[in-house]
């Protein structure tokens, strides 16, 4: 498997023979996360169950920033304390990504139960003379690192500005940034420099070596993150280990709304809660997905209504290949001209099915071995659906069952999910839906069974199904329960 490196700027081979150690950057808990923290997550959580599909065990450790100015300032603002908000937002977190369908990480380090490793840390710094003791705290000397600006290829001499670096007359240098800030505010810790809580940089180097090693597979995170948060973690980190930190670093472009960076200022941030309540969390994933993870992608309704319109598509597909076996079995209730179009039908052989799978698998699996190419793997997954629609009166039971393995495995891989049919609700299910339809057959020469058509309607909505009119056959689907709808088709 290929990933684009980051640091070399070009793609490197991931060895998957073996087991995989990722740290992801998390969020900083200070409030709700929005549709780009998403992409990130969702572009990782598909790389890592594409992953375990092929056998590889993933050490997965995604950290949460739990003290940071941001916090404090808004535990300030709302009269309560840096603690309950993290807690908050902490669990409001998982409410959302899990309702989004991404795999927990293996371990969700917080910063706060790291104080210890994290004073370890720059103790190894101070004794390696990488970083100082100061007025207002101790700093890392970017001097000492002659590689610096690596990973964002920026070059020290036109850092000197500090147009980007908080000016601080104790440094001894203005690129120099703070790992442990002296301050007697809560929340603040001991240590042996003076009371204080550590800086952002060094809180990821601690942990990500805690949990992983001094030398791991994959870094990742927003292209945000570049620089100074990673680039910093480079320094600090193979300064105090005198190794490479990490052998590939991968970063997600950003999500921009009418090409600007979302932004509280402006007011353009969309929060996860208010696209899960308005799109569902299919539609969100396929939207992430839809290009390729290094580069910006535009939030749009337009965007989104194309992903919803293709998601329904894969929904009739998924329940009709499901409820084909049935239709089989119900073929004498049809009405005579949908029998003799179904009997007239030329079936697809399973050869035809077994070659368009096996073509369809080969390319998905390609597309996201060649540097997690999503777009190109939804392509080979949208082939399939589509092949089932056009081929939806000529399908089989013998060739569902080739096509369903296969649509599961695209489906877990990307995140898509969709509610198990329940076997004891199937046959009250059906036979609600054909005795509607004999109704409705009824009605073209009586009107009055209308109405017990209607009837039946309303049960299967209390029931929370809809229909969906093929050619020779009605398809019955759970709803979903978002703001954003369109007629399936």
């Amino acid at each position: 498997m290929k990933l684009q490196d980051t640091l070399s700027n070009s793609e490197q081979e991931l060895n998957i023979s073996k087991n995989i150690k990722i740290y992801l950057c998390g969020v900083t808990v200070y409030d709700e996360s929005h549709i780009g923290h998403a992409r990130t997550i969702i572009v990782f959580d598909v790389l890592r169950k594409y992953l375990e599909d092929k056998g590889v065990r993933i050490n997965m450790i995604q950290n949460f920033t739990d003290v940071d100015d941001k916090i404090i300032n808004r535990a300030n603002k709302e009269n309560t304390t840096a603690d309950k908000i993290s807690t908050k937002y902490i669990e409001n977190y998982f409410d959302d990504f899990d309702r989004l369908n991404v795999k927990r990480a293996t371990n969700y380090p917080k910063a706060t139960e790291h104080i210890e490793d994290i004073i370890q840390f720059i103790e190894k710094l101070i004794s390696k003379e990488s970083a100082y003791v100061s007025k207002n705290g101790v700093y890392f000397s970017v001097s000492k690192f002659s590689e610096y600006g690596k990973l964002s290829k920026k070059k020290i001499d036109e850092l000197q500005s500090g147009s980007r670096i908080q000016v601080d007359e104790q440094k001894n240098d203005p690129l120099d940034f703070a790992i442990w800030k002296f301050t007697d505010a809560e929340p603040s810790w001991s240590s042996p420099w003076g009371k204080g809580r550590p800086g952002w940089h060094i809180e990821c180097s601690a942990m990500s070596v805690k949990y992983l090693g001094e030398n791991f597979d994959i870094h990742g995170g927003g292209r945000d993150l570049i620089f100074p948060h990673h680039e910093n973690e480079i320094a600090q980190s193979e300064s105090c280990t005198g190794t490479q930190f990490a052998k590939i670093w991968m970063h997600v472009g950003m999500v921009t709304i009418n090409g600007e960076k979302m932004s509280k200022s402006i007011g353009n941030v969309k929060s996860i809660k208010h696209v899960l309540e308005n799109w569902g969390p299919n539609v969100i994933r396929l939207f992430c997905l839809s290009g390729h993870y290094s580069k910006p992608i535009d939030y749009s309704e337009d965007l989104l209504k194309q992903d919803l319109i293709k998601w329904n598509q894969i929904r009739l597909v998924y329940y009709e290949l499901m409820q084909i076996k049935y239709f089989e079995q119900k073929i004498d209730v049809i009405s005579d001209i949908e029998k003799q179009i179904y009997e007239k039908r030329e079936t697809v052989t399973i050869k035809e099915v077994c070659n368009r799978i096996s073509e369809e698998r080969k390319n998905f699996d390609l597309a996201l071995e060649q540097n997690m190419n999503s777009h190109l793997a939804l392509q080979a997954f949208y082939k399939i659906i589509s092949f089932c629609l056009t081929s939806e009166h000529e399908m089989t039971e013998e060739a569902a069952k080739q096509i369903r393995p296969e649509m599961k495995r695209m489906m877990d891989i990307l995140g898509l999910v969709l509610p198990e049919i329940i076997p004891n609700e199937i046959i009250k299910i059906n036979n609600l839906v054909e005795s509607r339809n004999e109704f409705r057959n009824k009605a073209k020469e009586n009107k009055k069974f209308y109405e017990e058509a209607d009837k039946i309607r309303d049960q299967l909505n209390e029931l929370g199904i809809e229909t969906s009119d093929r050619l020779t056959k009605t398809v019955w689907m759970y709803k979903e329960k978002i703001k954003q709808t369109l007629k399936i088709s």
